[in-house]
């Protein structure tokens, strides 16, 4: 059967927080996608993870691979986008495990001219390595009051996990965060991601995600907010990959990307 949806995890040496995020796909209420791993340049130990997870969850794994050189994840993501079989994508990130009914929504809100924006609950690290497979499957670790047990405190973003319906519409459209592109949880049409020629490979960690929207809008492409809608939880991690180098760089190329209204890349998908 054709599917309806590409799901596309971006990873890099993280199989633990691999292993839990595959589970949640096996947990969703929409079932008609296919998942790409757009894997950074693990190790053996994400090869071994994916071939040995494939036998128990029911959609078929897709894994996308390059040599490790340093943070490359546009170069990967770009790889990702030209084998998806599917006229739409959802973008996540390998530490994100996902709500159940979280490709449901990302199906239900798309809509031609529009990128989705969601959002993500970020979890300290000793609740996202007592995470178990029992508790994605029951949907626990989704589960308010399961993670005040586990030391979570009161806070407005608790929201995120105890809307629906009208008050979660209300929440989306009354955030004050921008509807941005973000790695750990967008979606949009192919077609328009061909239109900027996909991730500008030149970029490595900090606002690459942010540029590749920024073009989208360019060209014309509206967001829309369903940060209190599309729910994932997010496994906390080191970030030992992050250099100022990388964050300076990619900020001059934002900068020529909303000075010069830049709609395409020469370092994208299509080579010059």
């Amino acid at each position: 059967m054709q599917k309806d949806i590409s799901v596309i995890i971006s990873t890099y040496n993280s199989p633990d927080w691999l292993k839990k995020v595959l589970y949640g796909y096996n947990t969703q209420t929409y079932r008609n996608f296919e998942v790409i791993i757009a894997d950074d340049g693990s190790d053996a130990r994400t090869k071994d993870l994916i071939d040995c997870i494939q036998k128990e969850v029911f959609y078929t794994i897709n894994h996308v691979w390059h040599e490790d050189n340093g943070f490359q994840k546009t170069i990967i993501l770009n790889k990702a986008i030209t084998i998806a079989t599917t006229d739409y994508i959802l973008m996540t990130d390998g530490d994100c495990i996902p709500r159940e009914d979280f490709v449901e929504q990302h199906i239900k809100n798309r809509e031609e001219g529009y990128f989705l924006s969601g959002g993500y609950y970020k979890l300290p690290m000793d609740i996202s390595n007592d995470i178990s497979k029992e508790d994605i499957f029951s949907g626990k670790c989704f589960d308010l009051d399961w993670l005040k047990e586990h030391g979570i405190k009161g806070s407005f973003k608790n929201n995120k996990l105890i809307t629906n319906g009208i008050k979660s519409w209300f929440l989306n459209l009354t955030t004050p965060t921008s509807a941005s592109w973000n790695g750990h949880n967008a979606s949009g049409w192919k077609k328009d991601f061909y239109a900027v020629n996909g991730f500008d490979e030149r970029m490595q960690y900090g606002g690459e995600d942010r540029e590749f929207g920024e073009r989208l809008f360019n060209i014309g492409i509206k967001s829309k907010q369903i940060r209190y809608s599309s729910v994932c939880i997010h496994l906390d991690h080191a970030r030992g990959y992050v250099k100022p180098e990388m964050i300076q760089k990619n900020l001059q190329i934002r900068k020529q990307t909303k000075t010069k209204k830049s709609t395409w890349t020469d370092f994208g998908i299509v080579k010059k």
